[in-house]
C-alpha cells in the first residue's frame, strides 16, 4: 500500500506541469459555461494582460467576445450610416445626432430653462427738474417709477442713457452719462429711491437728481457696497419648467422574394432601399423638429393617443425682422448684433435659412467689418462662414424652409444649447412576414422616438422678412 502511494506521488511530481494545465483548462471551461440569467457569459474567457490589455483564452476572437471585452471596438452600422446619409439636407437632425442624445425613460420630456435677469428698462414717469424748497432730501433722494422696478435692488447703480451727468463742481456738464444709486426700495409698491452719483448742484445743495424724461432707458450696472457692508440684497434665480413630447417616427421597407431573386440591369437591393428610406425619414423628422406642434391627439380608429413633438422654431426666444428692400451689410450687422448680444450664448452659431435669405446674403458686398470666410466643415456639414465683431455664423441653405413656404426666413441656432432627447434610439427591426403568413417579402422597420429642445431660448433667434 505504501509502495503504491509512493508511486502515485512520484508520478504526480514528474507530471506536475501537465496537471496544472489540465486543472486550469477545466476551470476555464466551467467558468465559460456558467449561466447568468439563463445565458452563457463570455466575460470570463478574457484575461488581463501585463499592460492592461485583454487576451482571449481557449477560443477564437468572435464578435460576441469583442463586444464583451472591448465594447467600443465594433461600431453599429446603422448609427454611422444614418449620420453619413445626405447630412447637408437635414442640418438640425445631423447636428443633434453628432452632439449626442440624452436617453429619457418617458415619451414626455420635462426640462428647465434658466434665463438671465433683465439689464435695462425705461422710465415710466418724468423726473422733474430739482427745485430747492429748503429740504435737501427732496432733491437729492428722489423716487422714480420704471416699467420694471423688479430688476433693481438696494445698492444697484443705474446708467441713465442719453442724459448727461455733471462734473465735480455740479454745474458743468460731463461727457459721462448720469449714474444713479439705489438707496431704498419700497417693499409694498416696489418704487425705488435713488441718489445721483454725478448729479447737479442746486443752490448750495450738491449731487441733486436732474430732470429726466419718461421713456429714457435705464441700464442696471454693478452693485456698490460700503466698507462696513457684509451682506447684500439676495439674488435668486428660479428655472422655468418646459415640456415637449417625443414623437415616434417610423418607416417600413419591403422587398418581395421574387424581386430579390430577379436579374436586374443595375444593382438594387434592400440596402439601397434602406438608404433611400432613411433619407426620406430624416427629411420628415427635420420638418417636425423645426416646425412641429406639441400636442397629444386621440386617434378614434386606433383607440389611443398620438404624441406630436414641438418644433424648435417656436421655442426660440428672439426675433429679427428684416426689410427685403433694404437688406444690406448694415442690416446683417444688426442681425448679428441681435443674435450674439443680450444672452450668454456662444460666439459661434449656426444660421440655416431658405433660398431667399441665403440668396440675399450671397449678394452682399463684404468689407473688413463684415467678412465672408472660407468654407468650414463641422458635424459632417460644409458651412459657409460670416464673421463680424459680434461673433461668427456658420451659414447653410435649408430647403426645408422652402418646402414649408418660408424661403425668406431662417433661424440662428446655438449648438451648445440644442438638446436631443431619445426614448427609442434609431434602430431597425426585421419583420418575419413570411412566417406569419402576411406577405412573401423581406421587411424592415426603422424606428426612433425623440424630440429636440432649446435649453436656453434667448440664445436662439428666428429671422423673418417684414
Amino acid at each position: 500500500m505504501k509502495n503504491k502511494l509512493m508511486q502515485k506521488l512520484k508520478w504526480m511530481k514528474s507530471n506536475f506541469k501537465l496537471i496544472l494545465i489540465m486543472l486550469f483548462t477545466f476551470a476555464l471551461l466551467l467558468i465559460s459555461c456558467s449561466e447568468s440569467n439563463g445565458q452563457t457569459t463570455l466575460a470570463m474567457a478574457l484575461i488581463a494582460g501585463v499592460a492592461g490589455g485583454k487576451h482571449v483564452v481557449d477560443g477564437p476572437l468572435s464578435t460576441d467576445v469583442a463586444r464583451e471585452g472591448a465594447p467600443e471596438l465594433l461600431l453599429n452600422e446603422i448609427d454611422s450610416q444614418i449620420v453619413k446619409i445626405r447630412p447637408m439636407a437635414t442640418p438640425v437632425d445631423q447636428l443633434s445626432r453628432c452632439a449626442g442624445a440624452k436617453h429619457t425613460g418617458s415619451m414626455t420630456v420635462d426640462y428647465y430653462n434658466v434665463d438671465t435677469k433683465p439689464t435695462s428698462t425705461t422710465l415710466k414717469e418724468d423726473v422733474p427738474e430739482p427745485v430747492n424748497d429748503g429740504d435737501p432730501d427732496n432733491i437729492t433722494k428722489v423716487k422714480i417709477k420704471t416699467e420694471n422696478n423688479e430688476i433693481f435692488d438696494v445698492s444697484d447703480t443705474i446708467l441713465v442713457q442719453g442724459v448727461s451727468g455733471y462734473e465735480a463742481d455740479g454745474t458743468t456738464l460731463s461727457i459721462n452719462d448720469l449714474v444713479l444709486y439705489v438707496v431704498k426700495k419700497d417693499a409694498d409698491t416696489g418704487e425705488i429711491q435713488v441718489m445721483a452719483v454725478n448729479g447737479k448742484k442746486v443752490g448750495s445743495v450738491p449731487n441733486c437728481v436732474p430732470g429726466i424724461y419718461s421713456g429714457t432707458t435705464l441700464i442696471r450696472m454693478g452693485r456698490a457696497a460700503s466698507e462696513l457692508d457684509v451682506m447684500s440684497p439676495q439674488f435668486e434665480a428660479l428655472p422655468q419648467k418646459a415640456r415637449n413630447f417625443c414623437q415616434i417616427f417610423k418607416c417600413q421597407i419591403e422587398q418581395s422574394t421574387l424581386m430579390k431573386m430577379a436579374n436586374k440591369e443595375v444593382p438594387w437591393n434592400m440596402s439601397d432601399q434602406e438608404e433611400a428610406a432613411i433619407y426620406d425619414m430624416r427629411l420628415g423628422m427635420e420638418k417636425s423638429f423645426l416646425f412641429g406642434v406639441k400636442q397629444k391627439l386621440w386617434d378614434p380608429i386606433k383607440k389611443e393617443n398620438i404624441l406630436f413633438t414641438g418644433g424648435i422654431w417656436y421655442q426660440a426666444g428672439k426675433d429679427f425682422n428684416y426689410n427685403p428692400d433694404n437688406f444690406n451689410q448694415s442690416e446683417v450687422v444688426d442681425m448679428m448684433r441681435e443674435a450674439f448680444t443680450g444672452n450668454a450664448g456662444s460666439k459661434r452659431k449656426i444660421l440655416i435659412g431658405g433660398s431667399g435669405l441665403i440668396g440675399r446674403l450671397n449678394k452682399l458686398e463684404y468689407s473688413k467689418v463684415l467678412t465672408a470666410g472660407d468654407n468650414v466643415v463641422k458635424w459632417g456639414i460644409d458651412f459657409s462662414e460670416i464673421r463680424s465683431k459680434f461673433g461668427t455664423l456658420y451659414v447653410l441653405l435649408s430647403e426645408v424652409f422652402d418646402e414649408v413656404g418660408m424661403p425668406d426666413n431662417g433661424m440662428v441656432i446655438d449648438p451648445e444649447y440644442l438638446q436631443k432627447y431619445s426614448h427609442i434610439p434609431f434602430s431597425t427591426e426585421a419583420l418575419n412576414l413570411k412566417a406569419s403568413g402576411v406577405r412573401n417579402v423581406d421587411a424592415l422597420v426603422l424606428t426612433e422616438a425623440s424630440c429636440l429642445v432649446l435649453r436656453y431660448p434667448k440664445a436662439h433667434m428666428r429671422i423673418s422678412m417684414q
